[in-house]
């Protein structure tokens, strides 16, 4: 079953069974983290524009409390025109280098 969630931009991103099974197997610290994932996607401190892919935005919240301390959580989100949806997500020391696309300056 696939859930939508809304970010801050108002677009609704799907979320697909297998892209949430791919990243509790590649990160199995995310298992039970929707909550996290949907805090970010509406409230993120930083939203940061892929180096490598422009339609791939990186959405940033810290966590005092995680599975693996404190930490980021980032949500990867392919943007494409009326077609957005997660990749993948996971808990990260620090943010990546990119255009930052939130905050507007």
């Amino acid at each position: 079953m696939m859930k939508t969630l809304n970010d801050i931009y108002k677009r609704r991103v799907r979320l697909t069974d297998e892209r949430q099974k791919h990243f509790v197997s590649d990160h199995p610290e995310m298992k039970g983290q929707i909550e996290k994932v949907k805090q970010t996607l509406l409230n993120p401190e930083k939203v940061v524009r892929s180096r490598t892919d422009s339609q791939v935005e990186l959405f940033y919240r810290y966590y005092e409390s995680t599975p693996v301390t404190n930490k980021y959580l980032c949500v990867v989100v392919k943007a494409a025109k009326n077609n957005a949806f997660i990749i993948t997500s996971y808990f990260t020391d620090k943010v990546k280098k990119g255009e930052v696309i939130w905050p507007r300056k």
